[in-house]
């Protein structure tokens, strides 16, 4: 059986965990003409370099005292309108989300020393593109989104399997299980999205577009 780390031992190397990035530069030339290609390049990249579960990012997101909120979500959408995310509309992330209108979301693809940082403000999928992607998902995971009291309290696992069991009674002989009304997609519209490339001595390169009144501007930003 391996040994385990003394937390204390953990603690004192803290300071001095570091990976030293040697990755190709990020210039202004290497860039797309445009974020939205620009990212599916890199989400291309991502999948063929094997990293796991390249869709994944953080969802940055604040309530109306301006405490904010993160956790990490799944991208199930790329145009030129945004990038686009699933849940439930009953959630602690959608209340921040009608409140503020605003978020941030990052795609953190440390194997590649890269990141990729959208921010703007929200809105919901329409009705007809939630129902198209609710279509593919799961069947099993169509029932838990009928299930789960998304971001309320219980009183321990049962609930939630004892809540699933009444779900799968409820449509056990419905082949296609509806949509449920409080459930649905978010679109988060870039004002920002900025390239991160790792470099070495930390001055890794940070190119972002920017959108203007007349379309989109590119810009460094010091690291």
């Amino acid at each position: 059986m391996p040994e385990v780390e003394n937390v204390d031992d953990v603690a004192v190397r803290l300071p001095g965990m570091r990976v030293a990035y040697n990755s190709a530069a990020l210039d202004e030339a290497d860039l797309a003409a445009g974020w939205t290609e620009q990212l599916q390049d890199w989400l291309n990249q991502a999948i063929a370099a094997g990293v796991a579960e390249p869709n994944a990012m953080v969802l940055a997101t604040a309530d109306a005292e301006g405490r904010p909120s993160s956790r990490t979500v799944l991208c199930k959408g790329l145009d030129e309108r945004g990038v686009v995310f699933y849940t439930n509309y009953t959630s602690k992330k959608s209340h921040d989300l009608t409140v503020t209108r605003y978020a941030s979301a990052t795609f953190p693809w440390y194997a590649l020393q890269r990141q990729v940082t959208v921010r703007g403000e929200v809105e919901k999928v329409n009705v007809k593109e939630t129902a198209e992607y609710w279509k593919q998902r799961p069947r099993g995971s169509q029932l838990g989104a009928w299930a789960s009291p998304q971001s309320k309290v219980v009183s321990g696992r049962r609930d939630l399997d004892v809540a699933l069991s009444s779900i799968e009674r409820r449509f056990g002989d419905v082949e296609d299980v509806p949509l449920p009304p409080h459930w649905g997609g978010w679109r988060i519209r870039p004002e920002i999205v900025e390239f991160w490339q790792g470099q070495r001595d930390r001055l890794h390169d940070r190119l972002r577009y920017v959108r203007n009144h007349d379309g989109w501007r590119v810009e460094r930003v010091a690291p």
